[in-house]
């Protein structure tokens, strides 16, 4: 089965990971999930959630952020797919100066320099230019910079739809079909 690292850091979305872990699992992808200690106070704000509740969706195995040497870390070890949503300011900032002083920006920095794809979702707003410059520079090197920005022209009724929007995009990047959402036909203004 195609494997993916899921990272959730200290921006606020919770909503976007946790609907994203639900595709990917719906999808039958192997699912390593690593939270930040900032994630985790955002999953219990928004969600009421942990990260252990997160692990019970099946295909999803939680990786400690503080474990170096986890499977994540590996460049030798086969994964298809690195996302971090969403990706806090900080995180994006320690990817584009190569830090990787936890699993999460040590799993972005093997994807790099494995040459495979990797996905940030930044929801900061409004963006420091100095996120601007290093979502930039990570955009040159190759990462799909994706904001949680829903589209409202699919005119959502839910919250849910917001959010599935955002996730519909991220599953579109990684080639999963999906039912999340209308395509745009080009018939809809006549």
């Amino acid at each position: 089965m195609p494997e993916v690292v899921v990272s959730i850091t200290g921006a606020s979305g919770a909503q976007y990971a946790e609907r994203l872990l639900r595709a990917l699992s719906d999808a039958n992808w192997d699912i390593l999930l690593i939270v930040t200690d900032a994630g985790a106070i955002n999953l219990n704000l928004e969600l009421s959630m942990t990260p252990t509740d997160l692990a019970n969706i099946p295909g999803v195995s939680l990786e400690d952020n503080g474990n170096l040497a986890a499977r994540s870390a590996s460049g030798s070890a086969k994964i298809d797919y690195y996302v971090i949503c969403p990706a806090s300011g900080t995180t994006i900032s320690k990817i584009a100066a190569g830090i990787s002083d936890n699993l999460v920006t040590r799993s972005a920095l093997v994807a790099l320099k494995e040459r495979r794809p990797l996905i940030v979702v930044p929801r900061e707003s409004p963006y420091a230019t100095v996120h601007l410059e290093n979502m930039t520079k990570l955009s040159n090197w190759g990462v799909v910079v994706l904001p949680a920005s829903p589209g409202f022209y699919h005119n959502p009724q839910s919250i849910a739809d917001l959010v599935d929007f955002v996730v519909a995009r991220i599953l579109d990047q990684m080639g999963i079909e999906h039912s999340l959402g209308r395509r745009w036909t080009g018939e809809e203004v006549q």
